[in-house]
C-alpha cells in the first residue's frame, strides 16, 4: 500500500538517500555540493513550521518526496516547489503524478495561487513531466545567461 504523507523527522536520512540517488541522474559528472549536509538541510526542512515536506512511503520505504514553501520575497499566495523526487527505481509508475496531485490539493487548500520551480536544463525527462502536468516556463524568470536551471510556473486552476 502507497501512501502520501508529511515526512517525519526521523526520515530524514531516508529522504536524503532518495535526493542523492534521483538527482545523480542529472549531473552524471557529480552533485553539486556534494560536501553539504543533506541529512541536516532535509531535517530542516521537514522541521520548518512554514514549509511542507510530503514523502510517499509504501512498504515503510520513502519512494518520492516533495519540498515547497512560500519563497522569500514571493507574494503570499505563490509557493516554490524547492524538491521533487522520485526514487529513479520507481520511475513511470505514477509515483511522481500522485506526489504532485497531493502537492496541488495543498496548494488548494492553504490559497496558494501559483507555484514556481527550477528543472536543471539538462534534465528532459523532468521537464517533458512537469509540461504533462500544465507547468509553463515562467515569463517573469528566464534563465540567467550561463543558468543552468528553468523556472517553471505552474499556475491554479480552479476547474482542475
Amino acid at each position: 500500500m502507497r501512501v502520501i504523507r508529511a515526512a517525519l523527522p526521523a526520515e530524514a536520512a531516508a529522504v536524503t538517500e532518495l535526493h542523492l540517488r534521483a538527482r545523480s541522474t542529472y549531473y552524471p559528472d557529480g552533485l553539486p555540493d556534494a560536501d553539504r549536509d543533506w541529512v541536516a538541510a532535509w531535517l530542516s526542512s521537514i522541521e520548518r513550521p512554514d514549509a511542507h515536506v510530503l514523502c510517499v512511503v509504501e512498504q515503510d520505504r520513502v519512494i518520492g518526496v516533495a519540498s515547497f514553501r512560500t519563497a522569500d520575497g514571493a507574494p503570499a499566495d505563490t509557493v516554490k516547489l524547492f524538491q521533487f523526487h522520485v526514487d529513479p527505481g520507481h520511475w513511470r509508475a505514477g509515483i511522481g503524478t500522485e506526489l504532485h496531485a497531493a502537492c496541488v490539493e495543498r496548494w488548494r487548500a492553504d490559497g496558494v495561487s501559483a507555484a514556481t520551480l527550477d528543472v536543471h536544463t539538462d534534465n528532459q525527462r523532468a521537464q517533458a513531466f512537469y509540461r504533462r502536468l500544465g507547468w509553463v516556463p515562467d515569463p517573469e524568470n528566464p534563465p540567467a545567461e550561463g543558468d543552468h536551471h528553468l523556472c517553471l510556473r505552474y499556475g491554479m486552476n480552479p476547474a482542475d
